[in-house]
């Protein structure tokens, strides 16, 4: 593990690669989790093997990013990545990102000219997953508790994260913008055809929504395919498919 220090945060990452390649590559995980999950680690190895300078990174307030779970929004989520692309020189950058760190990847692709192209693996512009009872539950006791499994993200052991209100209050501001749906850069999306966290018709709908060039993947899988090597490297031979297409 890294710190790297931004202009706003000091960021846990776990990076490969040469740091004066031309190219970057940007690792997104899900909501509230670690850069240290099997399948970030893969494809960081993986991307760094096909010429990028490839990082993942603990979102600020989580893990072994510094400051506390308050920080922890969608908007310093998406101000960390931009941050990072500049840190690293703004170079040409490829996001790659599971689940919420899909959706960031989007928002990013469609607001930084720096990022060329972007892979979504089951994202979700879903405001919350939650019911309207369990919202008024979180806004009146101020958080919510959400689990998530150690790294590499298999096992039975848990951290316990209070995630508060905040958040919930912040990314109910993003949707899919006019810059996505009409970007002429290139897209893939890859679904889990057993996902019940992001249902494949949700991936398909954002795959209509945006222009071409694009792609899209159906996997063999539930929306936690880190649980399976092989799945993981399906992912990487998907995304070096689409980099030697659009020569990326």
């Amino acid at each position: 593990m890294t710190l790297v220090k931004t202009d706003s945060f000091k960021l846990a990452t776990y990076s490969q690669g040469k740091i004066d390649t031309k190219k970057l590559a940007l690792v997104l995980p899900g909501k509230l989790d670690t850069k240290d999950y099997a399948n970030m680690r893969s494809h960081v190895n993986y991307l760094a093997n096909r010429g990028f300078y490839a990082l993942s990174f603990d979102p600020p307030g989580t893990w072994e990013s510094p400051v506390d779970i308050s920080i922890y929004t969608m908007t310093n989520y998406l101000k960390a990545v931009n941050e990072l692309i500049k840190y690293y020189g703004t170079k040409p950058t490829f996001l790659v990102g599971h689940s919420r760190g899909a959706t960031m990847a989007l928002i990013a692709a469609g607001t930084n000219s720096s990022v060329t192209a972007f892979a979504a693996i089951m994202p979700s512009f879903t405001p919350s997953g939650f019911s309207n009872k369990k919202e008024e539950e979180w806004k009146r006791q101020g958080y919510t508790v959400s689990m998530r499994e150690l790294p590499p993200g298999t096992g039975p052991k848990v951290k316990k994260f209070e995630l508060p209100y905040g958040f919930f209050e912040d990314q109910v501001k993003y949707r899919v913008t006019d810059e996505m749906k009409n970007s002429p850069k290139p897209k893939l999306f890859i679904y889990g055809n057993r996902d019940i966290l992001v249902p494949p018709e949700k991936v398909k709908k954002l795959y209509d929504y945006v222009s071409e060039p694009k792609e899209l993947y159906c996997l063999n899988s539930d929306h936690n395919y880190r649980y399976q090597n092989k799945l993981i490297e399906e992912v990487n031979k998907v995304l070096g498919d689409f980099i030697e297409k659009y020569n990326l």
